[in-house]
């Protein structure tokens, strides 16, 4: 269970991701109102212990440790896993965030942490109920329900996380809004413009 007053956190961004549908395009290094994809990530994780992004290495305004998938696009769980074992310390908690949700906050991780008090995590769900690559999950309990090695690849998330106790947080605003398209893109950075 996650207490209240947890000593620290590591975060680990998935960003390896094959953006099949926007061309093989590194989803990290797309600019949205002059910054790009990863630096917004980060900056929401500015308060982790530690951070590892999954993905290829690119210049970022903040420290991260730079690790591929193994195996490599072996999917979310895969890159969850693999990131989780390139921590250099341990931490009693772990923040997952998809590189492409450009609207997550220090303040949306703050409310996944507040609501996995007493449970096994909190994850992130969208205006559908839907889960989202936005959650928070107790190390060890992650750790006891990880299949071996072979199992990983193709593994869906939602399957590795399913033993878990997480509580849903509904999402506020566009922190739900991901990056699949380049008319997704367009469309952030119109709203983003208006405002």
């Amino acid at each position: 269970m996650i207490e209240l007053g947890l000593s620290g956190f590591a975060a680990i961004v998935l960003a390896g991701g094959q953006a099949s549908r926007l061309g093989g395009v590194d989803k990290a290094t797309i600019e949205l109102g002059g910054r790009t994809l990863l630096d917004r990530a980060l900056d929401a994780v500015v308060d982790a212990g530690e951070v590892v992004v999954v993905g290829d290495q690119v210049p970022t305004e903040r420290p991260a440790t730079f690790v591929r998938e193994d195996p490599r696009h072996g999917g979310p769980a895969a890159g969850l896993l693999t990131g989780r074992d390139s921590l250099l310390r341990r931490f009693p908690a772990l923040l997952v965030l998809a590189v492409d949700m450009p609207h997550l906050t220090s303040w949306t991780v703050r409310r996944l942490q507040e609501a996995a008090v007493g449970h096994e995590g909190a994850v992130l769900t969208g205006p559908d109920g839907r889960s989202q690559l936005a959650f928070v999950v107790e190390t060890a309990r992650l750790d006891a329900v990880r299949p071996d090695r072979e199992a990983q690849h193709g593994l869906a998330i939602h399957t590795l996380l399913a033993p878990l106790d997480l509580v849903p947080v509904p999402s506020l605003g566009d922190e739900a809004r991901d990056v699949d398209t380049w008319s997704d893109l367009r469309d952030l950075a119109s709203e983003a413009e208006r405002r």
